[in-house]
């Protein structure tokens, strides 16, 4: 047991100071998130009972839709994280802070404009058609919409408080704060499916306005506490430094917009070329493999940031060091993941019942996409975090583009599975690719597009 004690102890002693923080933010984001996935996983059956699988089907697409909207930041919230990383390096608090005040200044203003918007856009659209639903909640889908989406311009400027803190390799706060959010909405959402018929309205208040409180509370703790030097204030608002901002950010925003395409337009193929209820499926297999995916951000939540200083600092040799055992970690993720595969027939019967069926085809390829998108976000995040992102920039769009028709095509021969296969081919492109780009930046012999 002592032993057992010492191999603990300096595991958490010895080491880079730059790599011991990330072991101290990875063991205390495990904790917290362990308790998140736990929740999203009850949470799951709860609501399924609380409305019917076809409203959670058109509740997941519309969520994942008006979600989309939060990469309309135009970067600045991956701009902010880089330079805020950069002046932390150089103990630069004074431009730090200006920064900060400049991002969220910005962010007000996008997210009034979007709010704006979308109240124009809402009087067009009828989301029956959108989500293919039926005709009878016409009238609560238009409302439920205007509310999720008014929350989430709120949240949208709110939740910039995540940028700060992987800003400052404190990423176990923003896994405490989704933690908190989560036993939130679990605990509303159960009060109302003992108390009320289950509503569309009700549940996406409960969603949509626990996040809200929780970050208005760890921003005024925060930021009149450890993170009072970043406090944002408008007297602070300097124009002429959005430049900075925006020079790394929009690429990040182009990038944002594959992305939208590349990762969140499954949901609204699904539910057009098949059903809300096909929907309803992928989404209890993606949550189950989604375990994984959290799991690997906890891991690499804080190397985005460590990359940043480090390469600030021309610390190649921890850079190396650092992606050599993040891929050792690749490959115990995907033996993780095979086990789980096995399971999953057993583990869906358990937590949803037998009124939702799930191939084990579907199972296979979202497994196949978790692990391939856990090796690819290794070396984005180095890239990211260094700057380098041009390249990406292309191979993002380009893959966002014809996730769509591929998707389609697909999907109409193999269904769900078809539509989460393309994805997943085009996933693979892009990881050999960003592996390359990596390759040759590390030793020094990317030029041209392989070194912007």
């Amino acid at each position: 047991m002592n032993k057992i004690a010492l191999i603990i102890k300096n595991f958490f002693t010895s080491g880079h100071e730059r790599t011991l923080l990330a072991k101290k933010n990875i063991a205390a984001t495990f904790l917290i998130k362990g308790l998140s996935i736990i929740i999203s996983l009850v949470l799951v059956p709860i609501t399924i009972h609380y409305i019917n699988p076809t409203e959670f089907g058109i509740w997941i697409t519309m969520s994942s839709f008006v979600t989309w909207f939060a990469f309309f930041d135009i970067g600045f919230g991956n701009g902010l994280k880089n330079k805020l990383a950069e002046t932390i390096a150089q103990k630069d608090y004074a431009m730090g802070r200006i920064y900060v005040s400049t991002t969220y200044f910005m962010l007000i203003l996008i997210s009034l404009g979007l709010l704006i918007f979308f109240f124009i856009l809402n009087a067009f659209l009828d989301w029956t058609k959108v989500l293919n639903a039926p005709a009878h909640l016409a009238h609560q889908l238009s409302l439920v919409v205007l509310v999720v989406f008014s929350a989430f311009a709120i949240q949208f400027v709110l939740q910039l408080l995540n940028m700060v803190i992987a800003a400052k390799q404190n990423v176990f706060i923003s896994s405490l704060i989704g933690l908190i959010g989560n036993i939130l909405s679990l605990i509303i959402i159960y009060t109302l499916s003992l108390t009320t018929k289950g509503s569309l309205l009700y549940l996406g208040l409960a969603i949509s306005l626990s996040p809200l409180v929780v970050f208005t509370i760890f921003s005024i703790v925060l930021y009149k506490g450890p993170y009072k030097e970043f406090s944002p204030s408008f007297r602070l608002v300097q124009t002429k430094y959005i430049k900075d901002l925006m020079s790394l950010g929009l690429k990040f925003f182009i990038i944002q917009l594959g992305l939208i395409f590349f990762y969140n337009a499954d949901n609204l193929i699904i539910t057009n070329i098949i059903s809300p209820e096909a929907v309803t499926a992928y989404s209890i297999a993606f949550k189950f493999f989604s375990v994984i995916t959290m799991i690997s951000a906890i891991v690499m939540a804080p190397i985005w940031p460590a990359f940043t200083e480090a390469n600030a600092k021309e610390d190649y040799a921890w850079i190396k060091l650092t992606i050599n055992r993040l891929l050792k970690f690749c490959v115990l993720v995907a033996i993780v993941g095979l086990i789980m595969l096995v399971a999953s027939p057993y583990v869906y019967k358990l937590w949803v019942g037998d009124k939702i069926k799930i191939s084990f085809s579907l199972s296979a390829v979202l497994l196949a996409f978790t692990v391939i998108n856990t090796y690819r976000t290794i070396f984005c995040f180095y890239l990211n975090g260094i700057g380098k992102i041009q390249l990406e920039l292309y191979i993002i769009v380009t893959a966002g583009l014809l996730n769509i028709p591929l998707g389609i095509f697909m999907g109409k021969l193999w269904g769900t599975t078809g539509v989460m296969l393309a994805t997943t081919i085009l996933c693979i492109v892009c990881g050999i690719i960003e592996t390359i780009q990596y390759r040759k930046i590390i030793n020094k012999k990317a030029y041209g597009i392989w070194n912007r």
